[in-house]
């Protein structure tokens, strides 16, 4: 077993950030440790909280952690900040709406930068939360970067998603399009102290008699978070919600779909490793500074060589 996997069965939290960093990076221990950390997965509940920037989202989760905390839960959250296209930098904001929490011996808070990767999520994020579920964490909370039409990731590593909207801020004409809406768990209006929140419960309520969802029926939730307002009933619908999945078939054929996801991406980020070195060892570089190049013909013709060089390599 790799040392860091059973540090981290331990509740060694060094161990655990240590193998945070180890995923990020892409180190070459990474997929060994995995498999380690795969091996000891325990039943934490993983929840995702996305929605729109402004929306309050990690001030919904701090006082949310609160209540976890009082209820003697363990939480470890992973915030995931954007990563800047000029500079590469990220601003870890999200931890300082928390800091309060660090000295708490019951929660683990990581941020973790894009880096790149769309979807709203970074790369790590799901063997981060994987490494949390080892290291015996009751609930795992992952907070995305703001959703617009396509970041649709968490839905995809969490058991439980829930987005967040305010009213008067236009989400309702987001979520309406390209699947933002299916994600949905469970609808959580924050600030619901605003005006016009009943324009928006209702038109969500009318949303979902057209969508007709089968099995789960989303429910809408109000809260304050900065009056700690609604978060019980948050709290319960995400519960109720673990215990719809655990008592039906839906929670199985769930995580098959996840695994499955997973394994194409493992799959995809490898031969993107493997196409990008051959690409660069063999000095092909050169042909993207032809100003007439045609990228659909040049990708082409880099893949079906990369191709029959593998082939001809297994054939030797």
């Amino acid at each position: 077993m790799h040392p860091l996997a059973e540090r981290i069965q331990n509740g060694d939290r060094r161990a655990l950030a240590r193998a945070i960093t180890l995923a990020e990076r892409e180190d070459k221990e990474k997929l060994s440790l995995m498999s380690d950390i795969f091996s000891m997965e325990k039943n934490a509940h993983h929840i995702g909280i996305t929605g729109s920037p402004g929306a309050g989202k990690s001030t919904l989760i701090n006082e949310l952690l609160h209540l976890l905390r009082e209820q003697h839960l363990t939480v470890a959250v992973i915030a995931i900040d954007p990563t800047s296209p000029f500079s590469g930098g990220s601003i870890l904001g999200d931890r300082t709406r928390m800091h309060q929490h660090f000295v708490d011996p019951g929660i683990f808070i990581r941020s973790m930068a894009t880096r790149g990767s769309l979807g709203g999520l970074a790369r790590a994020t799901k063997d981060a939360i994987r490494m949390c579920d080892a290291a015996g964490f009751d609930i795992v909370l992952v907070e995305t970067v703001g959703v617009g039409q396509s970041e649709l990731d968490v839905m995809k590593v969490v058991d439980t998603t829930g987005l967040v909207l305010t009213p008067n801020s236009g989400d309702i004409l987001q979520i309406f399009k390209a699947g933002i809406m299916e994600i949905a768990d469970l609808f959580i209006i924050n600030k619901a102290d605003l005006p016009d929140v009943e324009k928006l419960k209702i038109t969500l309520e009318d949303y979902m008699m057209i969508a007709d969802p089968k099995g789960w029926y989303p429910p809408i939730v109000k809260t304050v978070s900065t009056k700690k307002t609604g978060l019980m009933e948050m709290w319960e619908e995400m519960k109720r919600h673990r215990t719809y999945l655990e008592e039906t078939a839906s929670g199985e054929e769930k995580k098959r779909l996840q695994r499955e996801m997973e394994v194409y991406e493992l799959i995809r980020e490898e031969i993107w490793r493997d196409v990008k070195r051959w690409v660069e060892e063999g000095d092909r570089r050169d042909d993207l500074n032809q100003q007439s190049y045609d990228p659909y013909a040049l990708a082409k013709n880099w893949f079906d060589e990369w191709k029959k060089e593998r082939k001809s390599g297994d054939g030797e």
